[in-house]
């Protein structure tokens, strides 16, 4: 796929990150450029971003600490195709952009409601004849993957800010689980790969 190219959505990099590596919307939506290294190919999962009654709140992820990511190379490319594109917008709307580092953020700048995400993957999903699914499920698509492609659980828990193993892979790890030890390096990265 090609980032922008047809009907893929402005949000493409955004659906890209859920499925490639399992990230929240709250931690998409609050991820700003200095928490990546496009030359390393590493994302740090810092913040959290929620609406509540008074507003945007930027708070620690889930679990209270962050993470280190590692990303696909397709993630990486559509990174790289969302920083030029999103540059290109700054400068048409230059002092009309209210710029806050986000990596996602709404039309001019500010936080991006979840809202809007909620209901373009809706349209998206409607307009090329698939199910409405829950943008959570994306991170569900992602365990569910690797985990049948026998990606040790353990790296799969880890890649999704889980506490622990049984959070929402107990499910999911005893139908996908491979015997043996655990993941071996870039196992689970190749396997993902694969799936896709």
């Amino acid at each position: 796929m090609k980032p922008y190219a047809g009907t893929v959505s402005k949000h493409f990099t955004f659906y890209v990150l859920a499925l490639h590596r399992g990230l929240r919307q709250g931690e998409l939506l609050g991820l700003r450029w200095e928490d990546v290294d496009l030359e390393a190919g590493t994302l740090q999962v810092r913040r959290t971003l929620s609406l509540t009654k008074i507003g945007h709140v930027f708070k620690p992820p889930k679990n209270g600490k962050g993470r280190s990511v590692e990303l696909t190379q397709g993630a990486l490319d559509a990174l790289r195709g969302h920083l030029a594109r999103q540059l290109e917008e700054i400068e048409a709307l230059r002092d009309g952009y209210q710029d806050q580092g986000l990596m996602f953020p709404g039309e001019r700048g500010q936080a991006m409601s979840p809202y809007t995400l909620t209901g373009k993957l809706e349209r998206i999903l409607k307009r090329i004849g698939l199910p409405k699914i829950r943008f959570h499920d994306l991170r569900h698509t992602c365990a569910t993957l690797l985990l049948s492609k026998g990606v040790h659980p353990k790296f799969v828990q880890e890649l999704l800010g889980h506490a622990t193993i049984s959070n929402n892979l107990g499910p999911l790890q005893s139908r996908h689980t491979r015997h043996g030890g655990p993941d071996e390096e870039g196992h689970g990265r190749r396997a993902f790969l694969n799936a896709l």
